[in-house]
């Protein structure tokens, strides 16, 4: 008997395993495989012109770092672009959320409306903002029309980093938006029902009601924005044709990372800053969800 259930215990770890072996394959290919390859990099010297070569220099890519000056503008760009980004777009994203909730007309219409910048292409929607952001686009003329003091949008170093705020506020949220959307509608009507009997007005529904039933979502929501912002990289260079300007004004730490790979085709200083990027992302998730956590 003991025999046969080894047996089938032995059948149904083989008939597990194959069913996860396509996920663990392609996780292999495209994240462990990479992920080693890069700490492989991060620790040597890589030379890729001629003949492939490579020589051990331990922690030197990681102390370099410290006094790259354009390391630490980057890191400043993308904390700030973060900071700003994540909690309006997610606001916003709520904001939206609770008026196409609300019994108003023509909620599918305005649904799709403003769901189409989310699935539009990324290069597209920043092409389009640069005719918009041009000294003499659309954003300038209408600023003109009503009086307002015009920008150059795209050559200003003041402004040139809050202009792709703006444009991936507008793109971003809308996403988010359909995921708060559907997190209102799973909340029981039963409880506005029975706080409404209670004298509760909506301001103290949403507070008392809305809100806390929305904690989970709202985690995932700012750990995945903040996850997104940290990797901003294709508005930054079609903005600045690769180069982070002006005056590295729009300089991210993903495209800094690509100059260093792809221009000056330093590939273990670009593997390290990849790590430390991630390591970042890690530690700003880990007090997010520690912070979240302590709300509860």
């Amino acid at each position: 008997m003991r025999g046969v259930w080894k047996k089938q215990g032995v059948r149904e770890a083989i008939a597990g395993y194959s069913f996860m072996a396509p996920t663990i394959i392609v996780m292999g290919i495209f994240v462990i495989l990479p992920i080693t390859y890069a700490l492989f990099l991060a620790f040597n010297k890589i030379r890729i012109l001629g003949d492939f070569s490579y020589r051990f220099i331990g922690f030197k890519n990681f102390i370099r770092m410290a006094s790259d000056e354009r390391v630490w503008i980057a890191l400043k760009n993308t904390a700030e672009y973060v900071s700003i980004v994540v909690p309006i777009q997610t606001i916003l994203a709520l904001v939206l959320a609770l008026i196409l909730n609300s019994p108003i007309k023509g909620k599918n219409f305005f649904r799709i409306i403003f769901f189409l910048p989310t699935v539009t292409s990324s290069a597209v929607l920043t092409l389009i903002f640069m005719w918009i952001y041009n000294s003499n686009g659309l954003l300038n003329n209408l600023l003109a029309f009503f009086h307002l003091p015009t920008y150059n949008w795209l050559g200003d170093p003041s402004v040139a980093l809050k202009s792709i705020m703006l444009m991936n506020i507008w793109s971003t949220a809308p996403f988010y938006m359909v995921i708060y959307l559907a997190a209102l509608q799973d909340i029981p009507e039963s409880l506005y029902e029975a706080a409404t009997l209670d004298g509760a007005n909506p301001f103290d529904q949403f507070v008392s009601i809305t809100l806390p039933l929305l904690k989970p979502v709202t985690f995932f929501i700012v750990v995945m924005g903040v996850i997104g912002t940290f990797q901003l990289f294709d508005q930054s260079y079609i903005f600045s044709a690769g180069s982070g300007g002006p005056n590295n004004s729009t300089l991210t730490v993903v495209l800094l990372i690509y100059q260093y790979a792809f221009k000056s085709l330093d590939m273990g200083y670009a593997a390290a800053l990849a790590l430390m990027l991630a390591g970042v992302i890690m530690l700003v998730t880990l007090i997010q969800r520690y912070f979240f956590k302590e709300q509860n």
